[in-house]
C-alpha cells in the first residue's frame, strides 16, 4: 500500500524577507546582482539576498531554501527563466513561496503576480526602430528608449492557495486580475 502524500498546512504570509533569484550563468548576472544588493541595502530591512539558479536542479534547491527561510522571491529577468517558467511556478507553488515575476506569462501559468514592461509594446517599439533603420536612419542616431507601459497582473487563485490576502488597493491598481 502506498502512503498518502503529506499535505502542508496553508500558512499565512507576512513578508519580512525577500530574495532575488538570478541566473548566475546569464549575461547580466553580475550587474544584476550588484544592483540588487546596492538597492536592497539602501531600503529594506533585512536587506534582500541574491540567490543563483541556472538549472532546474538549482531552481529546486533555491525554492527549498526560500521555503525553509520563509522568504518571498523576486524572479530576475532572464530568458532561461522565461523558457522554464512552468517549472519556476510549479516549485513556488509546491514549496508555498510567494514569488513575483517580470512577465504576465508566469502568472497565466499559475504564478502569484507579475510587474513589468508590456512585452508586446516593447516589440512594437523595436519594429518601429527596425523600420526607421531600414529606411536609412543610422541606428546610432536613434534615441535610446525606455519601456513606457508597465503592467501588474495578479492571480487570486494562487494567492488563496498560498494563504495571501491581496489588499483591495493592490487589486484596484492591477491591470488584470486572474480569478
Amino acid at each position: 500500500m502506498t502512503p498518502s502524500p503529506v499535505q502542508e498546512k496553508p500558512r499565512a504570509w507576512r513578508v519580512d524577507r525577500f530574495a532575488v533569484v538570478v541566473n548566475s550563468a546569464g549575461p547580466g548576472a553580475k550587474l544584476d546582482s550588484g544592483e540588487i544588493e546596492t538597492a536592497s541595502h539602501a531600503g529594506t530591512q533585512p536587506p534582500a539576498s541574491v540567490m543563483n539558479a541556472s538549472t532546474d536542479a538549482e531552481i529546486d534547491t533555491v525554492f527549498a531554501d526560500l521555503a525553509a527561510r520563509k522568504t518571498a522571491a523576486v524572479i530576475g529577468t532572464d530568458t532561461f527563466y522565461f523558457a522554464h517558467r512552468a517549472h519556476l511556478v510549479t516549485m513556488a507553488a509546491r514549496k508555498r513561496v510567494p514569488a513575483i515575476y517580470y512577465a504576465r506569462e508566469f502568472v497565466t501559468v499559475g504564478g502569484l503576480m507579475s510587474y513589468g514592461a508590456n512585452i508586446p509594446d516593447i516589440n512594437r517599439q523595436a519594429g518601429v526602430y527596425a523600420a526607421r533603420a531600414l529606411k536609412g536612419e543610422k541606428p546610432t542616431d536613434l534615441p535610446v528608449q525606455q519601456p513606457i507601459k508597465f503592467e501588474l497582473i495578479i492571480n487570486l487563485k494562487t494567492a488563496k492557495a498560498l494563504g495571501i490576502a491581496v489588499p483591495n488597493t493592490l487589486l484596484v491598481a492591477a491591470d488584470e486580475v486572474i480569478e
